[in-house]
């Protein structure tokens, strides 16, 4: 069944803030909002209608939300396989923010210098060490679930590679605390949000250890590897194997 347009009338400044967000995934959610009233993750996983499938819903409607606009999410049954599905709209107008640059709140040359000298230039995640421009200032507590409730303290923030920080988010967007809880405690006690002090991962009980080797360590990976391999064992598991032994010994 096709949608019936939803003409609804908005702020003057609100629909001027919107046009200044260009960003493409965001735009598609905006426009579609501004039309029908809402958009579903089955409109966005609709390539014919925007000439791109958005797979990930959740990452869309946060583009928006990181630009300042505020957006309500709710479930509805898919036409299309009758399963129930999110639906993202406009949420509280009071509660838009206009002080955004590119829809990210901007962080000083200052204070990411501050966390990388705090971590010594190194990832909270994996580990590795890094230049700082290849670091990125990383919410310890998602924009998604507590917005800009924390204040800019750097012990709310850590600085994350680029694949780890993808990692993160891939796993908060399917966590239940992100999709429906929205309980910023849960977070912090979660790895991707303090990895040094965790009791769960997106929720599950779960433990993780993201080790890398560099320099004249990597002679040490390369000898494991080998007698992984000589008595075919997966490197994970033949790791796992080894530390239990330790562990035993104690």
């Amino acid at each position: 069944m096709a949608k019936k347009e939803k003409q609804t009338a908005y702020p003057k400044e609100f629909l001027e803030h919107l046009q200044s967000i260009t960003a493409t995934r965001a735009r598609v959610v905006i426009d579609h909002i501004l039309k029908y009233g809402f958009i579903t993750t089955d409109d966005l996983q609709d390539k014919e209608k925007f000439g791109h499938s958005y797979t990930q819903g959740p990452r869309a409607a946060r583009d928006v939300r990181e630009a300042g606009i505020p957006l309500e999410t709710y479930r509805v049954k898919s036409e299309r396989t009758g399963r129930w599905i999110a639906a993202y709209k406009f949420g509280d107008l009071t509660q838009i923010q206009t002080g955004r640059i590119a829809g990210r709140i901007q962080f000083s040359k200052h204070f990411k210098h501050q966390l990388y000298e705090a971590c010594s230039g190194r990832c909270k995640i994996c580990n590795g060490q890094f230049e700082e421009r290849y670091l990125q200032v990383d919410h310890r507590v998602p924009y998604e679930v507590a917005g800009d409730t924390l204040d800019r303290s750097p012990e709310h923030f850590m600085l994350l590679c680029g694949s780890c920080n993808r990692a993160k988010s891939w796993s908060c967007e399917h966590c239940e605390n992100w999709q429906r809880l929205k309980q910023p405690k849960d977070c912090l006690q979660c790895y991707w949000g303090t990895p040094d002090n965790y009791n769960h991962i997106a929720m599950e009980q779960v433990r993780r250890l993201d080790l890398q080797w560099s320099g004249d360590e990597i002679k040490y990976y390369d000898a494991i590897k080998l007698i992984a391999q000589q008595q075919n064992i997966e490197l994970p598991k033949f790791i796992k194997q080894v530390l239990a032994k330790r562990a035993n010994r104690k």
